[in-house]
């Protein structure tokens, strides 16, 4: 099974290239789901039909479904809303603005994810096409799994055990209801379904596709998700150059912006060297409506396989060496001096400008020392040196498992 994620600056057309190529994934014949975790929900637009939260049937084998994040968000996240609705009418906050303060914004789009889980699992589909929201708000949505995991594992064991021990004091002495396993259980099952969509989305059938039109500010935003994406796990697996002005002729202004495009897409091809950069070019009328995005995708993939699945093994790898182990983790566009590393225990702490990743080492490095790192052609490369082994001689790499 395909899964494939659009996304890109806000207005740059995604909800458009996702819907199309989803068209020309069921045109060859799959069972293709395009679904949005937006809020702005434009694929019912896009299609010119009405979509509900369902899969709706607007072709022959393509099904369209805006997510109802709302619904998603009361069914995952209601007992633990209930039991901080309880803390607040405690404290006597008025029941409106309480109900205000336990949505945690973002949390439905979050939890649309979930929606995704769901399809996935269920086998019904050959092709899920993700439409997702605007850059920032896609990776702080890809960012929260793993970060809710460190969380899972590191302390909220320990708060269930203490909560559970003293509750009865803690009642007393604090004058608010303690979280009982009704809370604690949908924490953790909020946590499960989340860490399955992480595994799911980080696998070798899912990647990511950069969508941007040829301005210099949208250009800047891409090469920052292409190295946020990869910081995280994600596969980037092509990028889509939109609304391209076709040659100018003699119009002196559209000759204008066609030079200035032409010199950010050649940017384009350089920043993303290795990966494909579909065109397309800026239409006479909007392409709505299922045919007119079926033309859309044909002209961008132009014969290409669409679906074709990612190359390479991914953003992180591990390869054994005599003395040790490197670590290497894509993070393209990134000078040594933009990150900041640190080992904490089983973990190392990358820090690449205002985002965080913890990255729990795999089990066979644990007892391995850091012994230095640098940032070389687009990989961060972390050498792990075994305290067993020989301290002569210079370390060689070799390919390992």
């Amino acid at each position: 099974m395909r899964i494939l994620l659009f996304t890109g600056k806000g207005g740059v057309g995604k909800s458009t290239i996702a819907a199309g190529t989803a068209a020309l994934a069921a045109a060859d014949g799959l069972r293709t789901l395009v679904l949005s975790t937006d809020a702005a929900h434009s694929l019912a637009d896009a299609f010119a039909t009405p979509v509900g939260s369902e899969p709706t049937e607007v072709a022959p084998r393509l099904f369209v479904q805006q997510v109802d994040a709302q619904l998603r968000f009361q069914q995952s996240w209601a007992d633990i809303q209930h039991y901080l609705l309880s803390v607040l009418d405690v404290a006597g906050v008025d029941p409106v603005a309480a109900e205000e303060l336990t949505v945690i914004p973002g949390a439905e789009e979050v939890l649309a994810l979930l929606e995704l889980r769901l399809h996935v699992l269920s086998g019904h589909w050959d092709v899920v096409v993700v439409d997702c929201a605007p850059t920032a708000e896609t990776l702080r949505l890809l960012a929260l799994p793993e970060a809710l995991g460190w969380y899972m594992q590191r302390v909220f064991p320990a708060e269930r055990r203490i909560v559970k021990a003293l509750k009865p004091v803690l009642t007393r002495a604090a004058g608010v209801p303690m979280p009982g396993d009704d809370v604690f259980d949908a924490v953790e099952r909020l946590h499960t379904e989340l860490d399955e969509v992480h595994r799911l989305l980080t696998g070798p059938d899912a990647s990511v596709r950069l969508v941007l039109t040829p301005e210099s500010v949208v250009l800047a935003e891409a090469r920052r998700s292409y190295t946020n994406l990869s910081l995280f796990g994600y596969r980037v697996d092509g990028v889509v150059a939109n609304r391209i002005f076709p040659d100018g002729g003699d119009d002196a202004w559209r000759a204008g912006w066609v030079e200035a495009q032409r010199r950010v897409l050649d940017q384009v091809t350089e920043s993303f060297a290795g990966l494909p950069v579909w065109r397309s070019e800026y239409r006479p009328v909007e392409p709505v409506g299922t045919e007119p995005l079926l033309a859309l995708a044909t002209e961008v993939y132009d014969g290409g396989d669409a679906l074709a699945p990612p190359q390479g093994t991914g953003p992180f790898r591990v390869r054994r060496t005599e003395r040790g182990a490197v670590l290497s983790l894509a993070l393209p566009f990134v000078t040594s001096a933009e990150v900041d590393l640190a080992r904490n225990g089983d973990e190392l702490v990358l820090t690449v400008g205002s985002y965080r990743r913890l990255l729990t080492l795999p089990a066979g490095l644990n007892r391995f020392k850091v012994a230095g790192a640098r940032v070389e052609q687009g990989q961060l490369r972390v050498r792990f040196l075994d305290p067993d082994a020989a301290a002569s001689g210079p370390p060689r790499e070799r390919a390992g498992r």
